[in-house]
């Protein structure tokens, strides 16, 4: 059953790496091949919560962009470098392909040929000498097999075209020859006795019991073929072990199938290359065939999204997925889809409230450590019902799952929140980026931080280190504004850092008496108390 990951925004907070672990676990109950993962590096608040609860932390998924394992490329289609010219050929013929990946016994990639080699090969390369296996020779001639002593046959190749008596008086035969000849018994008599590597005798012609004797004493090969000599001279050489016209592993252009397509594309722009070989860049085995036109199949990953519906808060390459499902609290962004999917989009305080939602449609058990990762997601968001994003389900959603996971919410709740307070091992950079949002309005993107504390005090220490780190935010990446909201949980209110340059929107928005650390009384919910009023500002 394909995978379908389930994960929040790039900024993790608690709500969506609960939420998320929560709904995959829901969508597995419910028959879904569902995985939780995240964009980004869990907070400590978060690690709190999962330590708690006895979880494990979600595996970092890095993005969703198309790679060659979602294309429809040739799997396992490679042939052993033993293999014949012959083989190597109706291979190709068979799966409608010009070229095919050589391997060794391991299955290490060691080349590729393709039909324009075998081209070459014929028309410009030698090919009276034979390297090949005895089981070789034997298929590619349709042969029957008459005395066998070597596995490995390797020597030149000669045909017995003269006449019986001009051919031995002219030809002095040595062990590594291979020779074709007809029901000639004194050319083959000559040959047994001279002991050739082997004797490929055509148009099903008769070896007298004599001669087998002699063969079997100097230990002489004989296949015997209903082809003429003609056909057997222009048959032999495709016997001949396909690795030694393989191009080397230097000469070829491979691709792993983690690979991006678009990365893949832009390359064959340049080569125009008919075929790439797929190469496992940890083992150096070969996984297949890629024919240029196999990246028109797509197999996109499959996403269900939680906690947000905005693009740039979104895994990177998500234009290249296929979004399932989306399950957020907050306004509608500028996520688009192809096909129609379930939305769940509710005006409440927490993700984690609709998941919990879906659990009771559902009909589903929440179990203890669910609904004490769902209750958590519940309470970050909204400061332990305090904020005035809570809702009357919120609060019902927290009084049921606090029962099944045993514990006080609001003693909880308060250990939860300090644990994600402390500023220990944090830089400027990591408080700004612990929970922080881009917004769009009209081709302006600003980015809102929020970090809550108990004690302001420790930021207002390095006060100049924080502006410093905002102005080079929003230079470095052309935004707007770049403001820090520090939320004070007991005083129910923020202070405000921003980008120097960005004062006269902070005046806009909050008058002229705005500064650099002032308070702002009941403003604690980013998505009610700040957002809408710095959108409002970029409107106008």
């Amino acid at each position: 059953m394909e995978k379908v990951y389930v994960f929040g925004h790039r900024k993790p907070d608690t709500d969506s790496v609960c939420s998320a672990i929560s709904l995959a676990y829901l969508k597995k109950e419910l028959g879904m091949n569902a995985e939780a993962r995240v964009l980004g590096s869990i907070n400590k608040e978060t690690k709190y919560a999962l330590q708690y609860f006895d979880v494990r932390e979600p595996k970092y998924l890095n993005d969703v962009k198309l790679q060659l394992k979602d294309t429809a490329y040739h799997r396992h289609y490679f042939l052993s470098g033993k293999s014949s010219i012959y083989d190597s050929y109706l291979s190709m013929l068979h799966q409608g392909l010009t070229g095919v990946p050589i391997v060794d016994e391991k299955e290490i990639f060691q080349g590729i040929v393709t039909i324009k080699d075998l081209a070459h090969h014929f028309i410009n390369d030698e090919i009276d000498v034979l390297k090949t296996s005895y089981n070789n020779v034997l298929k590619v001639l349709k042969g029957e097999e008459i005395l066998r002593f070597d596995d490995e046959i390797c020597g030149n190749l000669l045909a017995a075209a003269y006449r019986s008596t001009t051919f031995m008086n002219s030809v002095a035969l040595r062990e590594d020859d291979i020779l074709i000849v007809g029901d000639r018994h004194s050319v083959i008599e000559y040959a047994v006795s001279a002991g050739v590597k082997m004797l490929i005798v055509t148009g099903n012609g008769k070896i007298k019991e004599e001669h087998l004797e002699i063969a079997r004493k100097n230990k002489v090969n004989i296949i015997r073929t209903f082809y003429d000599t003609y056909h057997v001279s222009r048959l032999v050489s495709l016997a001949n072990y396909i690795e030694d016209m393989t191009k080397t592993t230097e000469d070829a252009v491979c691709f792993d199938d983690t690979s991006y397509v678009d990365d893949i594309l832009e390359i064959n722009k340049k080569l125009r290359h008919t075929n790439y070989p797929v190469v496992s860049q940890k083992t150096g085995k070969c996984l297949g065939l890629l024919r240029i036109t196999d990246l028109e199949e797509k197999n996109p990953k499959k996403v269900i999204l939680v906690d947000h519906n905005e693009k740039a808060q979104s895994a990177e390459g998500i234009e290249e997925a296929e979004i399932k499902e989306i399950i957020d609290h907050h306004n509608l962004g500028n996520m688009t889809t192809s096909l129609p999917i379930n939305f769940r989009n509710m005006a409440v305080g927490s993700t984690s409230t609709i998941v919990y939602t879906l659990y009771q449609e559902q009909k589903v058990k929440i179990p203890r450590e669910i609904a004490g990762l769902l209750l958590s997601g519940i309470l970050s968001d909204t400061l332990i019902l305090k904020s005035p994003t809570a809702t009357k389900l919120d609060v019902e959603a927290v009084h049921n799952l606090s029962k099944i996971a045993k514990v006080d919410y609001e003693d909880y709740g308060l250990s939860l929140l300090k644990a994600g307070t402390s500023l220990v091992g944090m830089s400027t950079e990591d408080v700004i980026y612990n929970d922080f949002k881009l917004y769009t309005v009209d081709e302006k993107t600003f980015g809102v931080g929020q970090f809550f504390t108990m004690n302001f005090s420790e930021i207002k220490e390095q006060l100049e280190s924080y502006l410093d780190a905002l102005d080079h935010i929003a230079e470095g990446n052309n935004y707007s504004l770049v403001a820090l909201y520090v939320t004070d949980i007991i005083k129910n209110g923020s202070y405000v850092l921003y980008n120097r340059k960005a004062k006269d929107v902070m005046e806009l928005a909050y008058g002229e008496d705005i500064e650099e650390g002032t308070y702002l009384k009941k403003c604690v919910s980013r998505k009610k108390h700040v957002v809408p009023v710095l959108m409002d500002i970029f409107e106008k």
